[in-house]
């Protein structure tokens, strides 16, 4: 029980490697309060992490929304241990897609947007509006949701890339601005993991991401919620502004 009381935020955790992460955390005694999008999905994830928890329905993306939740868990249970910035969409498509010497498609204005209000935005308004709290009880740990193509970068991602090296950046900085405080910032970089959302691709798909994988299989959602809980613990006490791939050894290629 290595989190016994500790009050702890997940963004996106209803579902996916943010719902692995919730039941992580409550396995080892911490009040995990999840936010998502999806109230049936957060209702029914909130049934499994027992007592102390909590669910509300935020848009990551709305400030005034975030602020309210994180006012509300204070209220409520007196401090903030941990954030996970786990929430994110993607709207993929390239630049511009060229056929037979035609520009046919590119990203949208809409779809840029969007994904940088959610993945770049959202992670920005959580860990502004958590820090004040935590700068004030000298301890707290933030950790921010990027990608192994965040460092690599990836072909019809340009949206989803911009965000999640934008992610890797603020996570650098605020272990400069947060660490005199006791706060530690760290981020996690997954590779190719069996979430919902690979879970409905074709399956020569899915057996190519494993083929690129050096270990030959996608991550499971609880090997990068492991890593979340490791650099929230104090086993990684003195771990800050770091990047932990978790993705099997995979380099992106073209």
């Amino acid at each position: 029980m290595r989190m016994k009381d500790k009050i702890v935020l997940i963004t996106g955790g209803a579902a996916g490697i943010g719902k692995a992460t919730a039941l992580r955390f409550a396995e080892e005694g911490a009040k995990v309060v999840i936010c998502d999008i999806n109230e049936a999905a957060g209702q029914a994830t909130l049934k499994e992490l027992g007592e102390g928890a909590a669910f509300y329905k935020v848009n990551v993306a709305d400030r005034e929304a975030v602020q309210q939740w994180v006012d509300d868990v204070l209220a409520k249970y007196g401090r903030i241990d941990v954030l996970v910035n786990n929430a994110g969409i993607i709207r993929d498509g390239q630049l511009v897609k060229v056929k037979n010497g035609e520009i046919v498609s590119q990203m949208s204005e809409e779809n840029f947007d969007l994904v940088i209000a959610v993945n770049l935005k959202g992670t920005f308004n959580c860990a502004q509006a958590v820090a004040p709290a935590m700068i004030k009880q000298g301890s707290g740990v933030i950790l921010n949701a990027t990608s192994i193509v965040g460092l690599d970068g990836n072909f019809g991602q340009t949206n989803y890339v911009a965000t999640k090296a934008g992610v890797i950046g603020m996570t650098k900085v605020w272990a400069r601005e947060l660490g005199r405080y006791g706060v530690r910032v760290n981020a996690v970089a997954p590779g190719f993991t069996a979430t919902e959302i690979i879970s409905t691709m074709p399956e020569k798909i899915i057996e190519g991401m494993k083929a690129r994988t050096p270990l030959r299989r996608l991550g499971e959602p609880r090997d990068i919620a492991n890593a979340y809980f490791f650099l929230a613990s104090d086993e990684a006490s003195f771990i800050t502004g770091a990047v932990l791939r978790v993705d099997g050894g995979i380099v992106v290629g073209t």
